[in-house]
């Protein structure tokens, strides 16, 4: 099965499962830049619930829409360090965050220039991470009806479908309940190398 998704950034574990079933994943890397989507943002889990970690991006000075591929990520703060302060602070208690500490240290801390590309490097580490092996493509245009099974409304933030994902054991699930499809972060985090069977065990419908 091909499918067809946006480059995220920590993808989602809907996201993930998708592609975890998936022989072939193509990337849209030809359409326009859309606010308010998890191209520049995911979720995690924290002491007080569901939290937001999101890249500011350099908007474009004229009025033609934006594409996504040309997308730069902001430099004047340090969003980047405080992404990374706010998933140790969320996870240095959970029973894999030491594990992949390592891994994921230099997507925090190596200057971050176009958008998608970062996310495109972060797809790459978090398959070697849970074990995916999948075949990789990119579009060359974009297309309405494109040939792939389309999950390019996956990207979308707002009205999110409620994907009826199994409960894990999350790390502050004491203080606010299981949290359903957080970035794939916190299934890592939580679940370790038991990562992808979660994934391959899930049954959704997209």
């Amino acid at each position: 099965m091909s499918i067809l998704l946006n480059p995220s950034y920590f993808p989602s574990i809907a996201q993930m499962v998708a592609v975890a079933k998936a022989d072939l994943v193509v990337f849209e890397v030809a359409d326009n830049y859309q606010k308010q989507t998890y191209r520049n943002r995911a979720h995690i889990a924290h002491a007080n619930g569901r939290l937001l970690l999101n890249v500011p991006i350099k908007h474009s000075k004229t009025k033609e829409r934006q594409k996504t591929k040309d997308v730069v990520a902001e430099d004047n703060f340090p969003w980047q360090l405080q992404h990374w302060k706010s998933l140790q602070s969320a996870y240095r208690t959970s029973p894999f965050f030491e594990f992949y500490e390592d891994d994921i240290y230099s997507l925090f801390h190596e200057t971050v220039t176009e958008l998608m590309d970062h996310n495109l490097t972060i797809f790459n580490l978090m398959c070697d991470l849970l074990g995916i092996d999948v075949a990789v493509e990119k579009t060359t245009e974009y297309l309405k009806e494109p040939p792939q099974n389309d999950l390019r409304h996956l990207i979308a933030s707002k009205k999110e479908k409620d994907y009826p994902l199994a409960p894990y054991t999350q790390v502050h699930e004491k203080n606010h309940g299981f949290l359903s499809n957080l970035s794939v972060l916190d299934l890592l985090f939580n679940e370790g190398p038991n990562a992808l069977n979660y994934l391959e065990s899930q049954s959704l419908e997209f």
